[in-house]
């Protein structure tokens, strides 16, 4: 027997199938949207940046701070490589002034040693004691020569205003040799001091001192004779102030070096030499 229901489920379906394929195939009327419309509708449309996903607007934010941090670590490498030389170059220097404070420490602890010898009653210079080296500094030997230059000058101004009888004829002679003077004999002090002949116990000997003396006066005989002729224009003159300046002042001059080596001012021992 057949089941009533399922007739009734099947007419209704039957029934659906019918309308829905009616509806298909009936045709729809053409309709044409004005372009004003779609116009405006265009213009009311929302910017594709404003309709983006989510998800993209994401991936550009994450993208600019990626870049972001690429510049930031790029700076900071070339911060550290900066750092890096700085560092490097003060290295070098303190290795240099290590070098130079080691040096320094063993050249002290060689006059520490020295100057406890001494203390303890020993001599410095051992057996060659006596013939102790020292050199004279630049400063003694200046000194030596302007000095000796006033002494000398003031005998030259006496024994020319002597012969001349004139002030003006003495200053001049006087005047035109005093700094060429000065300077000959600074360079003759300088180039005696790399000669240590006759030097004994730490100052100059006697027989140093004369050499020296005969030596200076022979040139300054021959720069007197030669200035007091220019300016006096008499060589019977000139002859007579440098022949008496020789005289005079060669002993005069020995004694002046005799004092000097008394002078332990601007004398330095070559204490290294001899220890």
């Amino acid at each position: 027997m057949i089941n009533v229901s399922n007739l009734l489920v099947a007419a209704c379906a039957l029934v659906s199938s019918s309308a829905v394929l009616g509806f298909q195939m009936t045709p729809s009327p053409s309709y044409s949207r004005p372009s004003s419309l779609s116009h405006q509708a265009e213009s009311r449309l929302p910017h594709s940046s404003a309709i983006m996903p989510k998800n993209s607007r994401s991936q550009g934010s994450l993208l600019r701070v990626a870049t972001a941090m690429n510049d930031d670590k790029s700076l900071d490498d070339a911060m550290i490589r900066q750092i890096d030389r700085k560092i490097q170059n003060y290295e070098k220097k303190q290795e240099a002034y290590t070098a130079k404070l080691d040096a320094a420490k063993a050249e002290l602890e060689k006059f520490q040693a020295a100057k406890n010898k001494y203390l303890e009653g020993l001599t410095i210079g051992g057996e060659g004691a006596s013939d102790t080296s020292f050199s004279e500094t630049t400063a003694r030997s200046l000194v030596k020569s302007m000095m000796w230059r006033v002494i000398a000058g003031s005998v030259t101004f006496f024994t020319s205003l002597r012969f001349s009888g004139s002030m003006s004829t003495a200053l001049s002679i006087v005047g035109s040799d005093f700094f060429s003077k000065a300077a000959t004999m600074f360079i003759g002090e300088r180039l005696m001091n790399k000669s240590t002949a006759g030097r004994k116990s730490g100052a100059d000997g006697v027989g140093r001192s004369l050499a020296k003396a005969l030596l200076w006066r022979l040139f300054a005989i021959c720069n007197t004779l030669t200035m007091s002729y220019l300016i006096a224009k008499d060589l019977s003159m000139a002859s007579k102030i440098a022949g008496s300046d020789a005289v005079f002042k060669t002993g005069l001059m020995f004694f002046y070096e005799r004092a000097w080596a008394k002078i332990e001012w601007g004398k330095e021992y070559s204490i290294e030499f001899s220890i």
